[in-house]
């Protein structure tokens, strides 16, 4: 080919509606000298046999930013690119069957308002109104969404294909990539019609995205976390019914949901199409004598209509028009699944230069919005809203493919199941486990997930409802609910141990290191001997992560972060350090105990030759139980307390010398609620891109006047002549059964002022308690606003800008 582009910013790997909304998008931010290479004709793959829903609703705030922007640009993008389209906004009616699903209902209808939307929440007479055809004798109410509907899934590409043509993007079809090259900072993306060298790389290979991802290997890269399901709809033949309806009204039916049932029913021409989430689903590609074929464009499996078969005879009763017609076509395809059922999107882990756009389940719905988000990512390195819901940095090494092939099964059959705050899922597990495990089961422990890590989340005692359906309930109480409190107690009055596996650790050194580190972070480092909180902010000053920064030599280091942060921050360090400084990820080899309350010094005493009047902030080698360990001092539950840290093979023997010197085992849930009544904030909901360091009130770790030009340090300086415009708030909530999730409105007579960041009940000062960000003039102490809690307000007060519990710090400086 003589017009073969042989140089570019970006190539996009892959054709579908996300590989071209990328494309169009990178056009929009001005880089108009970039490549999409297609293996076969665009939409080939998931997009072409795509059923074409495009819902806004969501319980992620990240989410629905997506979907909502992807409505906002399917409405108009037909007439901005000239290219038509079939988009037809409907609306949708979303089925609850019991209270629980209404108050979900709520809460996301609160979302949707403060983005904007005009979300209605339907009485079944409602539902009959808007829907004549359907049954709802049983239904508690429903969810209405006016945005919703659905579009041609090949118009909508081949439309932003078009646009980005038209601003000056290639896209060459029918040439496939064969592999990659880094080369410097820069790559060169191998095809049969010859190599293009470009500065950064996207793989948008849809469900071959595992394939594609094996290339980035050689250069940091891991096997793309995801797997493969086939998901069936069917067609029906047109109904007389339909018809005249739709003649009679000039507009086709709403969209139809039962996500208690799991399908969707909508109206296509004058017919149904009918799309289940089977319990009983099917993974394809998943076995040596199942492989993936070199090419599947354009392809679809046979018929396995007995897997719904339940599915389409509850429809059937729920609009009994539809058994009226015959099935005229089945579809059944694959459709890409990561763990969480949520896509990858966002930089590549352990790569320079390379992003993913891939794996989305739902790619029409969210692919307007996630080549917005990736052309923020390549272009400005952040993106407008915080996205760690997609960044593919949420999965580290234990996303093998057994566990992916349960997850995606698991989160297919459930797809529109609740999330329940106490639920956890139960495929996929103990892929990480502590070296003290078995003695936390042996103590009760209902464990939990932190990046594939288990912990503890409670402790139960003989007699406890542990049976899964015990936690579906947004409300607080259930069998936890006193062990949670008698667990807090245990922590005021005497003495708790909480192991904490796989807190992300890396151990800093070298020549120079002190002096990177404080062109990194905002504020300033500990001295020799010494710990603190440091911050790294992104351009325009926004909060990126929080870590624990132990000193231990003048340029040796030790930090501490979130377990999900584990490759979030390992490749935001080894970006910032230059060579010839030493980045060891330490964090499979240690494991970390809090050990914390008034008796925390005689518990410990004994069993320890370390200095244990040392003060505040401080850290020392030791012994503990006679095996070496590392001790700081400080406390997560903010009282009195250390973290207790040692090698694998050493901590079992310390934690049962813990135990048997009386202290009590305490779980997750508790350590939230301890930590909420001091105000410290957690990572990616506290604590996230969303929010300026100003905004999140760290306002004492931020040195604008130290000589390092840090990141976001400009933006700072600006924010600080202006002021910010939120401010982070603690909040006493006349909460009633609930306490108020992320995300929570927060109202001002008629007006939503501001949001919950995290919420529970704080068992030490007996109240609801919820950590948010408000209107900077609304930040003041004694404030009265209100809190949407699933539907319902509660007043809601602010407090004064120290901790509920402790204010003073008295108990943990003791």
């Amino acid at each position: 080919m003589s017009d073969f582009p042989t140089q570019a910013r970006v190539v996009i790997i892959g054709g579908g509606v996300v590989g071209c909304s990328a494309l169009y998008h990178l056009a929009k931010k001005g880089w108009t000298d970039c490549v999409l290479l297609e293996k076969n004709e665009l939409t080939a793959g998931s997009t072409w046999h795509a059923a074409g829903n495009v819902p806004t609703f969501s319980t992620s705030w990240s989410i629905m930013n997506m979907q909502r922007y992807s409505t906002e640009l399917y409405a108009r993008l037909g007439a901005e690119v000239d290219y038509p389209m079939n988009y037809h906004q409907t609306g949708s009616i979303r089925l609850a069957h019991s209270k629980e699903r209404m108050q979900e209902f709520e809460r996301a209808a609160a979302m949707g308002r403060y983005q904007g939307m005009d979300i209605k929440i339907l009485t079944p007479e409602e539902v009959k109104a808007l829907y004549p055809f359907i049954e709802t004798h049983d239904l508690a109410g429903a969810l209405y969404d006016p945005n919703d509907g659905d579009i041609d899934p090949a118009q909508v590409t081949q439309a932003l294909a078009k646009g980005a043509r038209d601003m000056g993007q290639r896209i060459i079809r029918f040439c496939p990539a064969t592999g990659v090259t880094q080369t410097g900072d820069g790559w060169i993306v191998h095809t049969d019609k010859g190599d293009i060298a470009c500065d950064h790389v996207v793989n948008a290979a849809g469900y071959y995205a595992q394939r594609v991802g094996e290339w980035f290997k050689p250069y940091g890269g891991r096997t793309v976390p995801m797997m493969v399901m086939s998901h069936q709809y069917l067609l029906t033949e047109e109904i007389p019914e339909i018809e005249a309806h739709t003649k009679a009204t000039g507009k086709k039916l709403p969209l139809l949901r039962d996500v208690d049932v799991s399908y969707y029913l909508r109206q296509e021409k004058h017919g149904y199409n009918l799309g289940p989430y089977e319990p009983n689903c099917r993974a394809h590609w998943d076995t040596s004598d199942d492989p993936m074929p070199e090419d599947f464009s354009f392809q679809l499996w046979s018929d396995d209509l007995d897997r719904i078969e339940d599915i389409v005879t509850d429809a059937m009763a729920r609009v009994p028009l539809m058994a009226r017609s015959g099935v005229s076509r089945v579809i059944n395809g694959p459709i890409p699944y990561a763990p969480d059922g949520l896509p990858l999107l966002g930089p590549m882990p352990g790569v320079k230069n390379a992003f993913e756009a891939c794996v989305f389940t739902f790619g029409i719905a969210q692919g307007g919005g996630a080549g917005k988000v990736l052309a923020e990512w390549i272009v400005d390195g952040h993106t407008e809203w915080d996205m760690w819901s997609c960044d593919p940095r949420r999965f580290t090494d234990y996303t093998d493919h057994d566990y992916c092939v349960q997850k995606g099964m698991e989160v297919y059959g459930n797809e529109y199941a609740m999330h329940f705050p106490r639920h956890e899922w139960p495929a996929g597990r103990n892929k990480k486990r502590s070296p003290v495990h078995d003695q936390v089961i042996a103590q009760g422990g209902q464990m939990g997930v932190y990046n594939g890590w288990e912990r503890a989340n409670w402790f139960a005692q003989p007699g406890d409802d542990t049976a899964p359906e015990a936690t579906h309930t947004w409300e607080r109480s259930g069998p936890w609910q006193q062990r949670i409190r008698e667990e807090c107690e245990a922590v005021r009055d005497h003495c708790g141990v909480l192991d904490l596996p796989g807190f992300s650790r890396f151990a800093i050194s070298g020549e120079g290191a002190a002096e990177a580190l404080r062109g990194l972070i905002t504020g300033a480092l500990p001295k020799v001997g010494r710990m603190n909180l440091v911050y790294v902010a992104d351009s325009r000053g926004r909060i990126l992560t929080e870590m624990s920064c132990l000193r231990r030599g003048e340029d040796e280091f030790t930090m501490i972060t979130a377990a999900s942060a584990q490759w979030h921050d390992r490749d935001l360090l080894r970006a910032a350090l230059p060579e010839g400084i030493r980045l060891e990820d330490v964090t499979t080899t240690r494991d970390t105990l809090i050990v914390t309350g008034p008796k925390s010094r005689e518990i410990l005493g004994p069993l320890t030759d370390a200095d244990l009047a040392r003060g505040w902030l401080s850290h020392q080698d030791a012994t503990v139980a006679g095996q070496p360990a590392h001790l700081v001092r400080v406390s997560f539950a903010g009282d009195l307390g250390w973290e207790v840290h040692a090698l694998n093979d050493h901590m079992p023997d310390i934690y049962a010398a813990l135990l048997a010197a009386g202290a009590k085992p305490f779980g997750m849930y508790a350590l939230n609620s301890l930590r909420i009544e001091k105000g410290y904030r957690a990572w990616k909901g506290d604590l996230s891109t969303d929010y300026s360091l100003f905004e999140g009130g760290l306002d004492r770790f931020v040195r604008l006047d130290k000589v390092q030009d840090f990141p976001g340090k400009a933006a700072l300086l600006a924010e600080q002549k202006e002021g910010p415009k939120k401010r982070f708030v603690t909040l006493l909530v006349d909460a009633a059964e609930a306490d108020a999730p992320y995300m929570s409105c927060l109202w001002k007579g008629d007006e939503i002022v501001g949001e919950t960041t995290s919420g529970d009940w704080g068992y030490r000062v007996g109240a609801s308690i919820a950590l948010g960000m408000v209107r900077a003039d609304l930040a003041s102490p004694g404030t009265e606003l209100e809190v949407e809690i699933y539907g319902s307000k509660h007043r809601a007060v602010v407090q004064p800008d120290q901790p509920l519990w402790d204010p003073d710090n008295l108990r943990l400086r003791a």
